[in-house]
């Protein structure tokens, strides 16, 4: 059964724009293993430079971005050995995570509730985008299990240790206002226009350099210090210089036109 639908918007001026919606109205979008497959296929193909993606936006269908992780799934973990849980967890999670591998930005349009495991998958894109009056929550502790999809490091990441040490030790429920003010989304905006800002934008985003907007995003997520950053920055600028996209915006800035950017 597919539980994954997928659609390219092509843009008159940039690259393409993928749109992933999670898609399963029995489970609510619950992440199973079926969803999770479908998903790590879909962004692999995506990421070919076949597809000329420039950007991503996820989302979901059936009034709600996801319901998290699958009832069915999970209570099948009590029955098996803690070895093959253990390897099956890191499997599992590593499928829905292949975001942060991705070498286009991705931007979370979560369009409605996102539990558990959901939400720490909109923590893994790139930006966030809620609705002010959804449900969210890191609800892992309430159901007897420790955090799970990167959730314990990706609220730190996101937001600081302050909001993982509460919001996760409590696995409290909390609307899109209040993800707004801790620091967990970009902006929120009501359910019928959080898709339009999300598509804003990747338009933007599409727009602009794409080599430049690759090495950046990968670059964004390196630990390392001032310094390092510099000797990262330096490697990418000195790559990019050798582009036709630079030659390109040279060329726009002295005919005072914008830049048609071709990804090479």
């Amino acid at each position: 059964m597919k539980t994954i639908d997928v659609e390219i918007l092509k843009q008159e001026e940039g690259g393409n724009i993928a749109v992933l919606y999670l898609d399963n109205a029995e489970t609510r979008n619950s992440l199973t293993l079926e969803l999770g497959l479908q998903f790590h296929h879909e962004i692999t193909r995506l990421s070919t430079d076949e597809s000329e993606i420039r950007a991503l936006v996820i989302s979901g269908r059936n009034g709600v971005f996801s319901s998290g992780g699958d009832f069915g799934l999970l209570a099948s973990f009590a029955e098996r050995d803690p070895d093959e849980n253990r390897s099956f967890m890191g499997s599992f999670y590593r499928l829905f995570l292949s975001v942060r591998s991705a070498p286009f930005p991705v931007i979370a349009a979560v369009n409605g509730h996102a539990v558990g495991a959901s939400l720490a998958l909109a923590l893994a894109c790139d930006i966030r985008y809620f609705v002010p009056d959804a449900k969210y929550a890191f609800n892992f502790v309430r159901i007897g299990i420790h955090p799970g999809m990167g959730s314990s490091f990706l609220v730190k990441e996101v937001a600081g240790l302050h909001q993982a040490q509460e919001l996760l030790l409590s696995g409290r429920y909390f609307s899109g206002e209040e993800a707004l003010r801790r620091g967990l989304c970009h902006d929120v905006f009501p359910a019928a226009q959080v898709m339009e800002r999300a598509l804003e934008t990747a338009r933007e985003i599409a727009a602009a350099a794409p080599q430049a907007v690759r090495l950046l995003k990968k670059g964004l997520y390196l630990n390392h210090s001032l310094e390092e950053a510099l000797d990262y920055e330096a490697a990418a600028q000195a790559e990019n210089y050798q582009s036709e996209d630079f030659r390109e915006a040279l060329r726009s800035i002295g005919e005072k036109r914008s830049p048609r950017f071709r990804g090479v």
